[in-house]
């Protein structure tokens, strides 16, 4: 009976370890940007983003809402008279990966830069980690958007409306059930 109490104790000790590992993330996506209706914050207009992509967490989706200033602060971060900056004020999203696990984030801070004369934009936002559900129960880390986003569509008063957006996100999950090999439960 003593040999069975050990025997337990050490699969679930083992089995500890195998939980609330730390995983770095480097994944790519593809997708669009799009106004959206919702106000996260009275002064601004708020973004819808759709991506969809890959990486070391395996196949995913998501969906994300930030808002920018309805004016743009004066700024050297964007430098030249065809440039403008916006800082990007609230934000969160949800990734969602085929397991059916699901990855929250907040956005701690952001910008983007409108190169008007190259008809592109480069965006940076930081988010940490505030759950999520299955393998990232209980998630935390901190995740860093790097995207080019270039205009499809324009509306009546010259604001794009859709727009191409590529990039990654890199960083690192805290807290999520990684199994033995190091493979992510799930994949």
């Amino acid at each position: 009976m003593k040999h069975i109490a050990t025997v337990a104790l050490m699969l679930n000790l083992g089995v500890a370890g195998v939980y609330a590992q730390q995983k770095p993330v480097n994944m790519t996506f593809s997708g669009t940007l799009e106004p959206s209706t919702i106000n996260l914050q009275p002064g601004t207009h708020t973004d819808e983003e759709n991506v969809a992509g890959n990486g070391t967490l395996g196949p995913f989706t998501y969906r994300g809402l930030f808002a920018d200033p309805d004016s743009p602060p004066l700024s050297s971060t964007c430098p030249g008279p065809t440039h403008l900056y916006f800082p990007t004020v609230a934000g969160g999203g949800v990734f969602r990966f085929q397991d059916g696990s699901l990855l929250t984030v907040r956005l701690t801070q952001g910008s983007f830069c409108i190169d008007f004369t190259a008809g592109v934009a480069h965006a940076t936002a930081t988010y940490q980690i505030t759950g999520g559900t299955g393998r990232f129960n209980g998630a935390s880390g901190t995740l860093t958007k790097t995207a080019t986003l270039l205009p499809v569509l324009f509306n009546a008063s010259n604001s794009a409306v859709l727009v191409t957006d590529t990039g990654k996100f890199e960083g690192t999950v805290f807290g999520m059930a990684i199994g033995e090999e190091g493979q992510d439960k799930g994949q």
